[in-house]
């Protein structure tokens, strides 16, 4: 396989974070009708990530239809910038969200996933990836090829966001899940996705097998439950953010693009428990942001900011 090629393209130097994964069109039925918007898990945190002021960009494959314009003016509204390569011809994906009552969301794909092998000259802070872009052939290898390339120099973050309509067998899934691993250095996953990968384990044991396949923490989302923050000697338990909900859509991606901003924002104490603590506290304050609201619309950096839920961590 050729090697992924560095273009002289117009990111800007001193990038904060490099996105790498799916942009789509959602299409959310509900009982009040039928809308769409720009989504895609990577393209949700990349959002996520300029509405919070960070400097990010995104790789993608879309194609030039009026959903690949509607996604870059969507993208382009949080300062986001496509890199050159990632719109192409033809359509682009698209997710269909079927709502229940409770908010709950199940999803329909039509999606195609063949990124450019093309990355940009100057690495960011940090590049974030997951989702389907991870696991759907042809693109999956271009990422794991920008992974194994960039690890070393970059804090690389991956959530890999199961999609089981999308991938192949648990055991492929898992193959493919912890394979990556070694290349990371945080990694995000939700409850349901822990469990799918690894049904016959605790939360607790899930994350001491992704520390042991080489990541330095792991963050699982636990829904009303808080979330579980993990490193080789901390165990920190942060409470949910109470909200009234509206749906569930881009709660998780949320999380993550608050979790990155988090780590751009943690200065020298790397990952102290008081670290940690901060981290899924910023996270979880934006995940209950985003369910209050429909649809993926995370928070500014303002919003987050304010009253951040006061508690002490659980930690052991």
């Amino acid at each position: 396989m050729p090697a992924v090629q560095h273009t002289d393209d117009d990111s800007k130097p001193g990038t904060d974070v490099l996105v790498v994964g799916e942009a789509l069109v959602d299409i959310v039925v509900s009982p009040r009708g039928t809308v769409e918007h720009p989504g895609g898990s990577p393209a949700n945190v990349a959002y996520g990530l300029g509405r919070l002021g960070a400097d990010t960009a995104l790789l993608t494959s879309i194609g030039d239809d009026r959903y690949a314009a509607a996604i870059e003016k969507h993208l382009r509204s949080a300062g986001v910038s496509l890199l050159p390569g990632s719109r192409g011809r033809g359509g682009t994906a698209t997710a269909t969200a079927i709502l229940a009552s409770a908010g709950s969301a199940h999803y329909d794909f039509d999606i195609r996933w063949d990124l450019p092998r093309i990355a940009p000259a100057t690495l960011p802070k940090i590049l974030h990836t997951g989702s389907i872009a991870t696991f759907l052939a042809p693109g999956a290898a271009v990422v794991r090829e920008l992974l194994e390339q960039s690890h070393k120099r970059c804090v690389v973050t991956y959530d890999p966001n199961i999609r089981p309509a999308l991938l192949g067998s648990q055991f492929e899934a898992k193959t493919i899940f912890e394979e990556l691993i070694p290349f990371t250095e945080v990694v995000k996953l939700s409850d349901e996705d822990a469990l799918w990968l690894y049904p016959r384990l605790s939360l607790e044991d899930i994350s001491k097998r992704i520390l042991e396949l080489g990541a330095g923490l792991v963050a699982v989302t636990m829904g009303a439950e808080g979330s579980l923050l993990t490193t080789g000697g901390t165990r920190v338990v942060v409470p949910a953010v109470k909200s009234a909900v509206v749906d569930t859509i881009g709660a998780g991606d949320s999380y993550m693009s608050a979790l990155i901003y988090g780590l751009l924002l943690r200065g020298a104490d790397g990952l102290a428990p008081s670290v940690l603590d901060s981290l899924g506290r910023m996270a979880s304050k934006a995940a209950a942001i985003t369910v209050g609201r429909p649809g993926a619309h995370p928070p500014t950096s303002e919003e987050l900011r304010a009253e951040l839920p006061q508690h002490q961590p659980v930690a052991r």
